[in-house]
């Protein structure tokens, strides 16, 4: 679904519903189930973002064009959100990584040297 926002910045409700012909209760009702969360104005207006337009676009397309409905909508949301998760993780570790080889040392210092000795050969225990 292309874009038909004219500038940045934060929209309210009337003009989202108004850009994307949608009900302004269905908006109401992607906030109550969680999909959508618009910021407030000091007034308690609901403005929307660029980004949370993307986001609306997105569930749109899911609605619109596959049939998915809410549950569905929410899993999928879930599912992406999963997935940058786990992105950043692996981003993350794979520089701690590259950093920790770099300078010699290992990803999570040890503060005293840990000896483990087996319990076969533990003199405490007795044969």
């Amino acid at each position: 679904m292309p874009t038909k926002r004219k500038s940045k910045g934060a929209y309210m409700i009337s003009a989202v519903s108004e850009m994307y012909e949608i009900h302004p209760q269905t908006l109401r009702l992607y906030e109550r189930e969680g999909l959508l969360k618009p910021s407030r104005s000091d007034g308690n207006t609901r403005l929307y973002t660029d980004e949370d337009l993307e986001r609306l676009e997105f569930i749109l397309n899911l609605a619109r064009d596959l049939g998915v409905n809410i549950a569905g909508i929410a899993i999928i949301l879930m599912n992406v959100q999963m997935q940058d998760f786990v992105t950043y993780v692996r981003s993350e570790m794979l520089t701690r990584m590259q950093n920790a080889s770099q300078a010699g040392g290992a990803i999570i210092p040890l503060r005293r040297p840990v000896m483990v000795v087996p319990v076969a050969h533990r003199p405490d225990r007795k044969k």
